[in-house]
Formats: C-alpha cells, structure tokens, sequence
C-alpha cells in the first residue's frame, strides 16, 4: 500500500514531495494517533526546540548533527503546512511559491533584468545589501505604526534577541540614544535604581521590572557596541562552567567535595582559573 514511501528520491523536488506524502499518510485517519491529532498550536514547542536543537548542531561544528536537525525543521514545516492544507489555508506549495517570490522581490540587484532594477549588483556590499532589504521589506508595509512592527516580533523569541529588535525598530525612527555613551549612562541609571528597589524593600514586582529595565538597557549598549547579547551570555555562561569545573576539579584532586569548602576556598580557586586563562 505503501511501497512508493520506500523508494529513495532522485532529486530534491521528490525527496520533499516523499517527506510530505510521508506526513499526509501520518495524519490520515488509519494513521499515527499523535500525528493525527496535533495542531499549530500543538507544535509550537516543537518547532521552537527544533530550531534551537538545529543551532546547537551549528555551534557544535557537527554537520551530521546539522543534517539531522535540519530535517526536523523541514518536518515542522511540511506539518504545518499539511494541517493548514486540511483546512483548506493553503498548501506546501504555496508556503514554497510565496517564499519564491518574495526572495526574488527582496533581491532585485540580483535578478536586475527581470526586475528591472537599476543598480549596481557586483560591487555590492553586504551592507549594501542589507541596507536594500531592510528598504524593500519596508516598501512592503509602508504607512504601518511603529508599535505595530514591534507587536509581529514573536514573543517565543530569545528575550535578549527580542529587545534588541524592538530597539532597532524605535532607532529607525530616531528613537535612540546619539552614541554608546547614552546606553552606558542609562545602564548606570537602571542598576541605581534596582539596588534601590531592592534596599527599599519595594517588593518583588518593583524589583522585577528595574531588573527588566537593566537588561534592556544592556541589551541598547549591546547593540551600540555591535556585539550579539545572546551570543555575549551564552559565551560568559560557558566561561563559568569551565571556571567551575576547575574547581570542581581542583577539589576532588584534593579528596575533598564542594560542600566542604569555604566560599573563601571556592573563590581563590576560581581565581586561578582566571589567571590560567590569561
């Protein structure tokens, strides 16, 4: 009954057909019971994990890995376009199409002729070019409020990635500090103003939103000083494993465990591991 679904593809074009007729065979009533009864809203994890599970491929260098979790993002996607094919929203092919004509929309220095685009194309910068998408995408919702752009930023995203999209949205209307200066100043400001939440007694809530207004004041100095914030944490996180697994180390060497030493002891031996790493 099945037999075509066991025949490996030739091309790309049947191996993503095979992939899709593999999902509508999962959601078919004598089907997959999980598969069958999942949703949008049901895969929205998924989708998140998978994505993230893809990156980690990508920072691991491990392109078996990356093979892998690309085929478990290509998953989600045939799912959720199988699911809205079944209620008649619209299908793989159109999610393809649709993405087809806006990526040759959005690159009219490279199909210039068709386009009609009139402007250089080899001499193109990356800048350049993204200076160009960010003008098209633009084109493309003329006349939409500020806030508006703001709100279609996916609230699942990173929180650190997500201030430091709605910042550039508000410093593309020139909401935005003049240089790095401002950010460090108002990072100053927002730390004051936590610790005196904090001595003040002002409760958890308070606490919490001076919190919030230091990260994103960060998150603005982050992105004057052009460095990635979420790539910035992830790197000192890494640094504090490495540095705690020295002393971790350092006191089995010893015969000893972590919980029967001082703090004081803990913390000369992670000043070694600084100074090792000089």
């Amino acid at each position: 009954m099945y037999e075509e679904l066991f025949k490996k593809a030739q091309t790309t074009e049947e191996a993503v057909g095979r992939l899709a007729r593999v999902v509508k065979v999962l959601r078919a009533p004598d089907g997959c019971p999980w598969d069958r009864v999942q949703t949008h809203a049901t895969l929205i994890r998924s989708m998140i994990e998978e994505a993230y599970e893809a990156v980690e491929a990508i920072e691991s260098g491990s392109m078996e890995n990356l093979r892998e979790e690309l085929g478990d993002v290509l998953l989600q996607v045939v799912m959720h376009a199988e699911i809205a094919d079944e209620e008649g929203l619209f299908s793989l092919k159109e999610v393809a199409e649709d993405e087809s004509e806006k990526m040759l929309r959005r690159h009219p220095h490279v199909f210039a002729e068709k386009l009609e685009y009139q402007g250089e194309n080899s001499s193109m910068s990356v800048d350049n070019v993204l200076d160009l998408w960010e003008n098209i995408k633009s084109a493309e919702k003329a006349k939409r409020p500020v806030k508006q752009a703001m709100d279609e930023i996916p609230r699942q995203l990173p929180a650190l990635l997500r201030a430091e999209k709605i910042q550039k949205k508000a410093a593309k209307v020139g909401f935005d500090w003049p240089d790095v200066s401002g950010a460090f100043d108002k990072t100053a400001e927002e730390l004051s103003e936590l610790k005196e939440a904090f001595a003040g007694q002002q409760g958890q809530d308070r606490m919490r939103e001076e919190l919030g207004d230091l990260l994103f004041a960060v998150v603005n100095a982050a992105r004057f000083l052009d460095v990635d914030p979420e790539d910035a944490l992830n790197a000192a996180s890494r640094k504090f494993m490495d540095r705690f697994s020295y002393i971790e180390q350092r006191a089995l060497a010893s015969g000893r465990s972590l919980e029967d030493m001082t703090l004081g002891e803990m913390d000369a031996l992670w000043n070694e591991a600084k100074e090792k790493e000089r």
